[in-house]
């Protein structure tokens, strides 16, 4: 049986409870839907949203980060990044605004409720106010490739407690893949071992086995559905602590 870590299983940023919106196709690849925000211009995020980043949620992508509803797909949606932009001339910059998930929500026919500091960011300069008041606005958007200057890490979370119990969650997470699975390899058993996902984007395993553990990830594509597993060998250190986060040396096109 798996240490009770009393996680949430998810966190709901509620303006409106009803229907998640049914998107539609634009042009050039976009997406037609709706956004909506929460909190204040000053607000740096959601550090107890459903993804499990903790801290992290509120640095990420210089604080520009947004819950979503159907692309949550169960947590595996969690570090996307997307291009999001509003669809009023007088208001809305063309380029709108780059956002990455962080949680799970659910607002007015929307798919995406933005942290206040990125709504505002969709509008044009000194139209933020009105931009707001809108409350909920049409937007379109598109999958783009995080990019970041740091390799791709694994954080031990801070509720795991060593030897006994370990649970992870990725950060920094380029490219256009999504982590969809996480294995231990058992050296004693020349075998992989499921780790299980608790919530968002944390794994955890308990009675892990002793030394340096290789983890290996399976990824997919968004853009074309490839999937394939990516190891990383002694990732973790034998002597790991929780709360550290460790370089697995590679990071994604």
């Amino acid at each position: 049986m798996y240490m009770n870590m009393n996680f949430p299983i998810f966190s709901i940023l509620v303006l409106v409870l009803l229907v998640v919106a049914s998107p539609c196709h634009c042009q050039d690849g976009y997406v037609c839907t709706r956004a909506t925000y929460y909190g204040s211009p000053e607000c740096p995020g959601n550090p107890h949203g459903a993804c499990g980043y903790g801290e992290y949620a509120t640095i990420v992508n210089d604080g520009l980060t947004a819950g979503v509803s159907r692309l949550y797909k169960n947590g595996s949606g969690c570090g996307a990044c997307y291009q999001v932009r509003c669809t009023i001339p007088t208001h809305c910059s063309k380029e709108g605004t780059n956002i990455v998930v962080t949680d799970f929500a659910i607002g007015h026919y929307t798919d995406f409720v933005l942290n206040a500091r990125a709504y505002a960011s969709l509008a044009l300069p000194n139209m933020a106010s009105e931009l707001i008041a809108y409350g909920v606005i049409d937007v379109e958007y598109r999958r783009i490739p995080c990019k970041y200057s740091y390799n791709l890490k694994l954080k031990v979370h801070e509720r795991s407690s060593f030897p006994s119990y370990i649970a992870i969650f990725p950060i920094y997470q380029a490219g256009f893949y999504d982590i969809v699975a996480a294995q231990v390899w058992l050296e004693d058993c020349k075998e992989w071992r499921d780790m299980r996902r608790v919530f968002g984007t944390v794994w955890d395993m308990e009675n892990p086995p002793r030394g340096a553990l290789t983890i290996r990830i399976q990824v997919v594509s968004a853009i074309n559905g490839e999937v394939k597993w990516v190891q990383l060998v002694g990732v973790i250190p034998t002597e790991w602590k929780a709360g550290l986060a460790y370089d697995t040396a590679i990071q994604f096109d």
